[in-house]
């Protein structure tokens, strides 16, 4: 349900601004942003995995619950990392690349409750080690 009103929300978004040169210029920007937070706070392992540039080691006030994804960067802590992780925030990488510069705000209208978000929701709830399988 949290998806599909997300879907329909997402149909009165202009098209020139999803999947174009303008989301991928607000990917950019959140890499960019993503990149910065990290080197100036990772005190960790920093790799390319999944398609994501990971950086780890991060104090807990600096990213939000496990870790968070900005652009093509996720932040985290000093947990173990999966892969199945890893793909959940791959789905969120995606999503970027999707609303690029709209992502921070259709995220935070989606509510902090990752259960009913429908980003997290998308990325699977599961992957992202809200529920239990």
């Amino acid at each position: 349900m949290r998806v599909e009103r997300g879907r329909r929300l997402d149909a009165r978004i202009p098209a020139w601004l999803l999947d174009s040169p303008v989301s991928a210029v607000g990917y950019g920007w959140g890499t960019t942003i993503g990149w910065l937070w990290g080197a100036l706070w990772s005190r960790g392992r920093v790799e390319r995995r999944e398609g994501l540039v990971v950086f780890r080691g991060l104090p807990s006030w600096a990213f939000p619950r496990g870790g968070v994804c900005v652009g093509g960067c996720f932040l985290t802590g000093d947990r173990a990392v999966s892969t199945r992780l890893l793909q959940h925030e791959a789905v969120h990488k995606r999503q970027w690349r999707r609303y690029g510069f709209l992502m921070p705000l259709l995220y935070l209208l989606a509510g902090r409750d990752p259960l009913r978000n429908r980003f997290e929701i998308e990325a699977g709830l599961e992957a992202g080690g809200y529920v239990s399988g």
